[in-house]
């Protein structure tokens, strides 16, 4: 009888597999507006500007004037105590939130939504920006960090500048511990045996007997015991060119 692999073994609450979210300060979020404060312009100021473990970029803690507390990965250039705003005529300065239908083409922004209010979902870590590229009548199309376009709704907020903590990754760990307590704080597996090293009770790709890797495609809904591997992928193998005749 094999014994559990990894993808079983995580999320069982084992100390191994577990992420120290106590850590944690708050999820990142904008706050639920209405329409018609999305029209104005709500006062905001930021109170603190932080770290959050398991986060790259730094974190900022912003008080508005109706009372409302909310948090946010903070734009390169801002700092403790700096007035912002947020709504549909503030104006385009560095950590200002806005309707992305109301930034100017060629501005850079981060933290944006992928559909009115949820709170914020692209362009997120240190040092990422998008592009907004142009307004169109079906919605605007921006630049994400990636190189692809995407259409984004006119109404979706996001934040004026680049997310700070560029270069983060540029620095060489070193060493492997300090890998191991970055890994430690997102809650992932480090270090990470490889399959084919393991024995055959333990992986499916175990064992030297079979001689190089066992390569399959797998289901996106197979159980845990079988998901490893070349997950629901279209095709598997090394792609042919076309002889055309």
């Amino acid at each position: 009888m094999g014994k559990r692999i990894r993808v079983q073994r995580r999320g069982r609450g084992a100390p191994t597999f577990r992420a120290s979210t106590h850590k944690r300060i708050a999820p990142v979020r904008y706050p639920h507006m209405n329409k018609q404060e999305l029209e104005g312009a709500v006062q905001g100021a930021i109170v603190e500007l932080t770290h959050e473990a398991g986060r790259g970029a730094p974190f900022a803690v912003v008080k508005m004037e109706n009372g409302e507390t909310w948090y946010t990965v903070a734009p390169e250039g801002v700092y403790q105590g700096q007035q912002i705003q947020i709504g549909g005529n503030a104006p385009i300065d560095i950590g200002n939130v806005l309707p992305i239908g109301r930034i100017p083409e060629g501005t850079l922004v981060c933290n944006i939504e992928m559909t009115p209010n949820d709170g914020g979902k692209l362009a997120r870590s240190s040092g990422t920006y998008a592009t907004i590229v142009t307004h169109t009548p079906e919605g605007t199309i921006i630049k994400l960090p990636s190189g692809k376009t995407h259409y984004i709704n006119a109404n979706c907020r996001a934040t004026v500048g680049v997310i700070a903590g560029a270069g983060r990754v540029d620095k060489p760990f070193l060493k492997a511990g300090k890998r191991y307590h970055l890994m430690h704080a997102k809650g992932r597996v480090y270090p990470r045996t490889r399959g084919v090293a393991m024995v055959a009770a333990v992986h499916p790709y175990g064992s030297s007997k079979r001689g190089g890797r066992r390569v399959t495609t797998v289901s996106r809904h197979a159980s845990p015991g079988q998901k490893v591997g070349l997950i629901a992928a279209r095709s598997a193998g090394r792609g042919r060119k076309k002889v055309k005749i």
